[in-house]
């Protein structure tokens, strides 16, 4: 009895010396929802092996961007039979490439990340796996059938044929899936999922395993992000934050078509007024998808056409996305198939740039969690956002040439502190913007 008295404590002091929720730096605690600013990490344009080393050692630059949570891309093992290499097409949720490093590496990123006060969550991919995952084989009905010929299909409508559709029917595979995703919270210590193709997954599958995963997780906050845009991502699933696509779909038609400004207005409202108190849209210019076929020095027509649509996408309502590279400006397509290397040091000034707003940012919850209130316009996005401590003007140029408006008679004839320039400004009408010029002003 003693015997097994003494190895049930020296197994429960191995399981705490082992848990990474024990060992996390001191003080370190996952933001709100409402103050996340995100960047995304794709491990294949920071090195073409051992790349979460090399994330890892680029943390610093990362973290002054003021972002606090860090999504890294899918970094299994990558299914060879009718593979693309996609980090989309999983052979193994509980393991890592060996291209991008050792199960080691990942933890120490997280422990890089959780000592400089960020978060790390990890792109799960629960909608399909690779053709020659052992799933595959040993558990043929955790997957979805013709029902014709009886056998495995890729999931539709999409033409994604390197990977075979995942069965929700079957409770056993939601378990496993679980389970896996159990893995990573509990050993690795990660803060939680960006969740891909969310939508194409049942919601009250969402809910079971956010259930979960919260409950494992404990004392500690954790962050579930849906790629998708449906209610029942968070009505029923259990989500913080799902995708801005409909508000992207916008600044690209006012950017590039035309449309007026007030089109903004229209899509922000839209998906706001969908949202449960407390939610978050993810708002980008950007991400792995978008920069695949194009990246925003070129979306937006050139580099003050990408800066004055960022603020026009993260400013109304927060939830800002960095994708990894566009801060320094990279102007061809990134396909993420593939590594593409990265220049690092390339625009210093864009970098800064980025780092200016997403300081405003935190520095000024007004900036990221007010309700805007939105003077319409076609060529300018104008919009206040006030609270109990500061109150801004925000406005964009979305035209790439001059374009004026009037203030709202609460701003005219006052002094405002240009937030770009720190210098004290009068204001008088009419507002005068250059090409893709923004301001965003402080109320004396």
């Amino acid at each position: 009895m003693k015997k097994f008295l003494l190895l049930t404590c020296v197994s429960v002091l191995m399981l705490v010396a082992c848990n990474p929720n024990k060992n996390k730096k001191a003080g370190f605690k996952l933001p709100e929802i409402a103050d996340i600013a995100m960047y995304q990490v794709n491990p294949r344009v920071f090195a073409a092996d051992h790349s979460l080393n090399a994330v890892a050692a680029r943390i610093d630059s990362i973290r002054a961007l003021g972002v606090n949570v860090m999504w890294v891309m899918p970094i299994y093992p990558i299914g060879v039979e009718k593979g693309k290499n996609s980090p989309y097409c999983i052979r193994d949720y509980k393991a890592i490439a060996p291209e991008f490093g050792t199960i080691d590496e990942f933890k120490n990123l997280v422990k890089v990340c959780h000592d400089h006060q960020m978060g790390i969550i990890l792109d799960w991919v629960a909608n399909h796996t690779a053709w020659d995952h052992p799933w595959v084989k040993d558990h043929p009905d955790w997957y979805t059938h013709d029902e014709k010929t009886d056998t495995i299909i890729h999931p539709r409508p999409w033409e994604w044929y390197d990977v075979a559709d995942l069965n929700y029917d079957n409770q056993e595979m939601r378990k496993a899936m679980i389970d896996a995703m159990l893995f990573w919270v509990v050993e690795c210590g990660v803060d939680g999922f960006r969740c891909d193709v969310a939508d194409g997954v049942p919601a009250d599958f969402w809910k079971e395993a956010i259930d979960q995963l919260r409950k494992a997780a404990g004392d500690r906050r954790i962050v579930m992000l849906a790629e998708g845009k449906h209610v029942d991502n968070f009505t029923t699933g259990g989500f913080d934050m799902n995708y801005g696509w409909d508000y992207k779909d916008s600044l690209v038609n006012v950017f590039n078509k035309g449309y007026s400004a007030e089109n903004l207005i229209a899509a922000d409202k839209a998906e706001y007024d969908s949202l449960p108190v407390g939610k978050v849209k993810l708002r980008f210019t950007t991400n792995h998808d978008h920069s695949t076929e194009i990246t925003p020095v070129k979306e937006f027509t050139n580099e003050r056409g990408s800066m004055a649509a960022y603020v026009a996408s993260v400013f109304p309502h927060g939830g800002a996305l960095i994708y990894g590279s566009q801060e320094v400006g990279f102007e061809n397509p990134i396909n993420f198939f593939h590594y593409v290397p990265v220049d690092w040091t390339a625009h210093a000034n864009l970098y800064k740039e980025y780092q200016h707003l997403i300081g405003l940012y935190n520095d000024f919850p007004a900036l990221r969690k007010a309700q805007p209130v939105y003077y319409p316009n076609h060529d300018i996005l104008m919009f206040e956002k006030t609270d109990d401590a500061a109150s801004f003007l925000v406005a964009v140029n979305v035209r790439n040439k001059e374009a004026e408006m009037a203030l709202p008679e609460a701003w005219h004839g006052t002094t405002a502190i240009n937030m770009e320039t720190s210098e004290t400004v009068q204001l008088n009408d009419p507002l005068r913007l250059q090409p893709f010029e923004y301001k965003i002003l402080k109320k004396n």
